[in-house]
């Protein structure tokens, strides 16, 4: 029962935990759900969209871990450099802060809704933070 769906603003999108791959990281945000939240468009990580988690520890060690994830991949950083955050790709990237490069930890990969990622993008690029909502299917 690994299967997710997201729901960015009016876009609906359905993936699925990595939990073979980051069993740690998907238990901790499979913990969360259903999740609610603000995502807002990348900084300085290029085509991407966020959710600041500020000062959360999820006490989490790297797994699965790339500064390249690839459109439609999400990943946690559970902090140390910069400040806890999931990443969403839509296009290329490459996860960064202020500080320089980082690493997340890639828990959940898109499958449907592929093709709506860019529109998703410029929304949230153009028209500012949108609701994202997690929840189990």
């Amino acid at each position: 029962m690994n299967a997710i769906q997201v729901l960015v603003g009016s876009f609906r999108f359905v993936g699925r935990l990595e939990d073979k791959l980051a069993p740690l990281t998907s238990k901790a945000f499979a913990s969360l759900l259903p999740y609610k939240q603000k995502i807002i468009h990348a900084r300085w990580s290029g085509e991407a969209c966020w959710i600041p988690l500020g000062s959360k520890n999820f006490t989490i060690p790297i797994e699965n871990h790339t500064s390249y994830p690839a459109p439609g991949q999400f990943i946690l950083y559970p902090g140390g450099f910069s400040e806890t955050e999931i990443l969403l790709a839509y296009g290329g990237v490459r996860f960064a802060s202020k500080v320089g490069q980082l690493a997340g930890n890639h828990f959940l990969t898109l499958s449907e809704g592929l093709d709506m990622l860019p529109e998703v993008g410029r929304k949230v690029l153009w028209e500012g933070a949108q609701d994202v909502v997690f929840s189990r299917l």
